[in-house]
């Protein structure tokens, strides 16, 4: 007996395709049908590889993960797994979740995003998770408290940083790191695997807001993490674990839209970086600009680190005009090509005010300890032709 069209209506239809798609499809599907008892039961105990339910995998977010994770170990002879959060910062979270514990301590710097620094301070240490500030370009003051406090498990360096580009040794502090037994992470979302590959270097995990460049069309909010310790990232290991019970998983659809932008990762990069030099080149030489930070530039304190971990040197700069914040206020209203938004890493040009914007909430002692003063303008430069991104620059100082 045929079914009635009540049942026809609320059962899922059947999938006609016989060829493979060129496109990776977007399982829009919060789960998966299983072929009988048994094989539900092997999934969900961890004995079988396989998609149960959404929020613990999906073949999407997987594929898009593993597209990253080879990004990042191509050509270095690692072997690398991905995962995809909901945004960067829950791929940070859930890094942390995984890896330590109450009484675990974090060395890192202080001049992250300022999200990081408000997360690790105001989420994880009132759980038990401190975190010690220092200068990561001394290492031998950072191989000393490692050696001398073994509370210290996870090293987090961000290079270059947000906003003041200044970039730290990834391979001298990775091998820090594993002299004494202890993991390393970087975020590497302003360079991206285009320009920089820590695994190559020794770090254990890699950090991104794929929202920014991997992505680079500024419409999709999603993190990944990256490592060489595969089988934490597996069903059942400690970040998958975390990931799953958290909550922290990407959707289907983010990541399909990073997975459209990155296509287009490597031409949009060395646009983003012609530009951003040509830029950085003219605001070093522009009477109304006391200070540029931008790695290319000889001038750079960290322009000899960039060169030996870096194969180009991104498309992100700050700057700070004579003035100070009544200058930097002015020329940010006076703007009319460049976009001011707290985002970067999109194809067109974007500026942000950071002591106001992605760094309010950090003390102005540990801004301005680290270069982020109130008068500092961090430009992501964009794909855009850079004649129209300099005009505008020019217009706006007056």
């Amino acid at each position: 007996m045929p079914p009635h069209i009540e049942s026809i209506c609320a059962k899922e239809t059947h999938d006609p395709r016989t060829t493979k798609p060129h496109i990776l499809p977007l399982y829009a599907t919060s789960s998966f049908a299983f072929e009988n008892i048994d094989e539900g039961i092997e999934i969900f105990s961890n004995k079988k590889e396989g998609h149960g339910y959404s929020r613990y995998g999906n073949p999407t977010v997987d594929a898009v993960a593993a597209k990253i994770a080879a990004l990042e170990a191509a050509g270095t002879g690692v072997e690398a797994a991905g995962m995809l959060f909901s945004s960067g910062q829950a791929a940070v979270s859930t890094m942390v979740m995984g890896l330590l514990k109450s009484g675990d301590k974090i060395l890192t710097q202080g001049n992250l995003y300022g999200g990081t620094t408000e997360l690790f301070v105001k989420i994880f240490q009132p759980f038990g998770i401190e975190t010690i500030l220092t200068d990561l370009h001394d290492l031998g003051k950072v191989e000393d408290l490692i050696k001398n406090d073994p509370t210290i498990k996870l090293l987090y360096l961000e290079t270059p940083a947000n906003p003041t580009l200044a970039c730290v040794d990834i391979a001298a502090l990775a091998s820090i790191a594993k002299r004494h037994g202890r993991l390393s992470a970087v975020d590497n979302t302003f360079a991206t695997p285009y320009l920089q590959q820590p695994l190559r270097h020794g770090v254990d995990f890699i950090v991104h807001s794929t929202t920014k460049f991997l992505n680079g069309h500024g419409n999709s909010i999603a993190g990944a993490l990256v490592t060489s310790h595969t089988a934490q990232m597996r069903m059942g290991g400690s970040i998958w674990q975390a990931m799953k019970l958290a909550g922290t998983n990407c959707s289907p659809w983010e990541a399909w839209l990073v997975h459209n932008g990155m296509k287009t990762l490597a031409v949009r990069m060395e646009r983003h970086c012609d530009n951003a030099l040509r830029i950085a080149g003219f605001l070093e030489q522009n009477k109304h600009v006391e200070r540029v930070n931008y790695c290319g530039l000889p001038s750079h304190p960290d322009h000899e680190i960039a060169k030996r971990q870096m194969s180009a040197f991104g498309g992100m700069l700050s700057f700070e005009l004579a003035g100070g914040l009544e200058a930097g206020v002015k020329f940010m209203n006076n703007i009319k090509f460049c976009t001011l938004a707290p985002t970067l890493g999109d194809v067109d040009t974007l500026i942000l005010h950071p002591a106001s914007m992605s760094h309010l909430n950090i003390s102005k002692a540990v801004r301005l300890a680290n270069g982020i003063t109130d008068g500092l303008i961090r430009l992501s430069v964009g794909i855009e032709h850079v004649d129209d991104i300099i005009g505008d620059l020019v217009q706006a100082m007056g």
